[in-house]
């Protein structure tokens, strides 16, 4: 068997200093061959073991190149699976990978990444663009060391609590307040594991993107992928289909009407047919899912303002279709940012705030460059529609006590929203009692090397 470290990865450099590389975990029957595997098992009932001998014989590569990306059979990507590490990317680079319903994969968190020698992407790579990324870095830097003491002071240490795992709340909850002051700019890795089909589909849309950091990184993704599974992917281009793919990024990706703070737009659910399930609406215990097949009853539709930093989480709701905000100031810093710091840093804050927003004013920028120099604190205008299952599971998910507060208060609006509509035909939603409660436990939600 291979040893760990003579694995061959395919990677492949971006321009702005970080990578893309795909996994080889060492597998004999790859996913190209898995997938042929699969194919073959549908058309005869041979056998697996008959497969395997042909496999053995003639490989992958023809089939899947006939097969898969020759005659058009896209199910037959779907049974072939990999893993992407994408490096050294902007937040809004890890935001447009993951605007795919069926994305999986995991990014790194704000509360992890030390900012203090995090590069910033600039872009223009203009000095008045550096200084105001900077300013942002100074700002950080200095506010989590003061909020730290701050916090501890506002919720002092319990006897019970340990105090290591104090510690650690005390910090995610100092890092949840200042990373609003964090420009989209700032990088971030992310993982991505996907089967081939999803690949292909995914970044046959992202390199139409609006901004030219995803356009590169899709097609370093599509380099990668063509270098590691040859068989399944292609540079062939329809003229056709992307200059409507180019028109369905470049003119309709980002979302920026302003929306209100947060209401239910649009109510497409049959009552009557949700009324014939009241009682296993009404029934429905803490902690467990709606049956998917409520969702025959409908969607809803919420309009809602909450800033970038926390647009970045619920993004994570792959059972509801999310519109990507344009983030810009027009609508405001968020005010809890604001209320958490102490008198002297949210003077400064305030100033700051007002200084930046004028520095960016003058880049002379497309609205989408200048998502790199504004902080993620900054409300943006959402949209989001849904059947019951999968925003009440969210609703309920995200309105605790262990979620950033300014996601909280929208997800409990949200909830009481549906409840009001809904109470009718017997729809009850179960939240937090203490939503709002200051919980030590915050700091156990880490993953450590073992010692």
């Amino acid at each position: 068997m291979a040893s760990i470290d003579s694995l061959s990865h395919i990677r492949k450099p971006l321009s702005g200093g970080g990578q893309v590389v795909v996994l080889n975990t060492g597998a004999i029957i790859n996913p190209e061959s898995e997938a042929m595997l699969q194919a073959l098992h549908s058309r005869s009932t041979e056998g697996i073991d008959g497969h395997l001998k042909i496999l053995a014989e003639k490989g992958s590569e023809k089939f899947m190149a006939s097969y898969y990306v020759g005659y058009g059979h896209k199910s037959i990507g779907d049974c072939g699976s990999a893993t992407l590490f994408i490096e050294g990317v902007s937040m809004l680079a890890a935001k447009a990978v993951q605007d795919w319903k069926l994305y999986s994969g995991q990014e790194s968190s704000t509360r992890y990444i030390d900012f203090a020698h995090q590069a910033f992407l600039n872009p223009k790579g203009t000095e008045s663009g550096t200084a105001i990324q900077e300013k942002w870095r100074t700002f950080y830097l200095k506010a989590v060391e003061e909020m730290k003491e701050v916090l501890k002071e506002r919720f002092p240490r319990a006897e019970k609590e340990k105090e290591a795992v104090y510690e650690k709340a005390i910090a995610a909850r100092a890092f949840d307040t200042i990373r609003g002051f964090l420009p989209a700019g700032a990088t971030t890795n992310l993982a991505w594991h996907g089967n081939l089909r999803q690949f292909a589909d995914k970044t046959a849309l992202l390199r139409h993107h609006p901004l030219a950091e995803v356009r590169e990184l899709a097609e370093t993704i599509e380099a990668a992928l063509l270098e590691a599974f040859p068989s399944s992917f292609t540079n062939q281009r329809y003229e056709a289909t992307e200059a409507y793919a180019k028109a369905v990024m470049q003119q309709y990706y980002y979302h920026d009407p302003k929306a209100p703070t947060c209401a239910l737009v649009h109510d497409g659910v049959d009552h009557t047919l949700l009324a014939s399930m009241h009682d296993l609406l009404a029934s429905r215990p803490p902690k467990t899912e709606l049956p998917k097949w409520v969702a025959t009853a409908g969607d809803v539709t919420f309009s809602y303002q909450l800033d970038f930093g926390s647009f970045r989480d619920i993004q994570r709701h792959r059972a509801i279709t999310q519109r990507m905000p344009l983030l810009t100031t027009k609508l405001g810093f968020n005010e809890w940012y604001l209320n958490e710091l102490s008198e002297s840093l949210r003077t400064e804050a305030e100033a700051l705030l007002k200084e930046q927003e004028t520095a960016i004013a003058t880049l002379s920028l497309s609205k989408e460059e200048a998502q790199y120099y504004t902080a993620m604190g900054y409300n943006t205008s959402n949209y989001f529609s849904g059947d019951l299952p999968a925003i009440v599971y969210m609703v309920e998910l995200r309105a605790t006590r262990f979620v950033h507060p300014t996601l909280r208060a929208q997800a409990a609006h949200m909830a009481h929203l549906l409840e009001e509509t809904f109470k009718d035909e017997g729809l009850v939603i179960h939240l937090d009692p203490e939503m709002d409660r200051f919980d030590v436990k915050r700091g156990e939600h880490d993953i450590v090397k073992a010692e």
